[in-house]
């Protein structure tokens, strides 16, 4: 087994949610992830704690390029247009594995509850990242929340459409993240 090879990290992210999705995440081990992966297990373990850290791989990638984008709006920006900038920055890292990997990841998620817990967890880290650059632009405490949850939900439904969008979709991922996000500033005006 190649141990040092490049893209380890990448092939263990594929490796486990490919055996997530074909025999399940309690019947996936770290074993059969690093063998997919075609490294070793301590190899695995220098990347992830354990295999469900294997779901949140880049989030804290993803969640500095939220807040950097963020916090690169221009000063005259509203908080949903500051989270738009923020969505484009992240979106902007987000290459064909990441759209592969979309339907593969949203199946063995749905067959999981501990995955699905981990995704919770996941989008609150987002959402925290999202606020903090949000209050840092001075943006109240209530509507920087408010905001940030927005945010994250654009993110996921502009995500999920990508994915399932297939390899021939011209466009990468912002498009349908920023049309989210101009959907559900739709919707909140009909809360009312």
């Amino acid at each position: 087994m190649a141990r040092w090879e490049p893209g380890a990290r990448e092939r263990l992210v594929v490796a486990a949610v490919d055996l997530f999705t074909e025999q399940g995440y309690d019947a996936t081990t770290v074993a059969e992830i690093a063998a997919r992966a075609g490294v070793t297990r301590s190899t695995f373990f220098r990347h992830f704690s354990d295999k469900r850290e294997v779901l949140v791989a880049g989030q804290a990638t993803l969640s500095r390029l939220l807040a950097e984008g963020i916090a690169q709006a221009p000063a005259s920006a509203g908080p949903l247009e500051a989270v738009a900038a923020g969505l484009e920055r992240a979106s902007s890292e987000m290459g064909p594995v990441n759209r592969d990997l979309g339907p593969r990841l949203k199946a063995a998620v749905a067959a999981s509850t501990e995955l699905q817990e981990r995704d919770a967890l996941k989008s609150i880290g987002l959402a925290s990242a999202m606020t903090g650059a949000l209050l840092a632009r001075g943006v109240p405490d209530p509507t920087a929340h408010l905001a940030a949850e927005l945010g994250v939900l654009a993110f996921k439904r502009g995500y999920a459409r990508w994915s399932e969008a297939g390899p021939d979709e011209p466009t990468g991922l912002a498009p349908h993240a920023l049309a989210a996000l101009e959907e559900l500033r739709t919707a909140t005006r009909t809360l009312d």
